[in-house]
């Protein structure tokens, strides 16, 4: 039970810093909750595009990558939509 509870809490972490990576590499000014969101669904979707062509993210490192190319995506998506 206490590991479920960390690897929540490690997911916020590494998804606001991802999110937060993301939103200085896009130059956009979004505040904590959007980097968590942006990190944390960014993650999720990079893991199930690069799932598809055979490429896994493993420990912190990669998952913080994983969640800084999808909240990156995301960001792109997103100012496309709105233009």
């Amino acid at each position: 039970m206490e590991d479920a509870q960390i690897g929540w809490i490690a997911a916020i972490i590494i998804g606001g810093l991802a999110g937060w990576i993301a939103s200085a590499i896009m130059k956009t000014g979004t505040g904590i909750f959007m980097n968590i969101v942006l990190g944390i669904i960014g993650a999720a979707v990079a893991s199930f595009l690069f799932g598809l062509i055979g490429v896994g993210f493993g420990g912190w490192i990669g998952y913080l990558v994983a969640g800084v190319l999808g909240a990156c995506i995301l960001i792109g998506l997103v100012r496309a939509i709105r233009n």
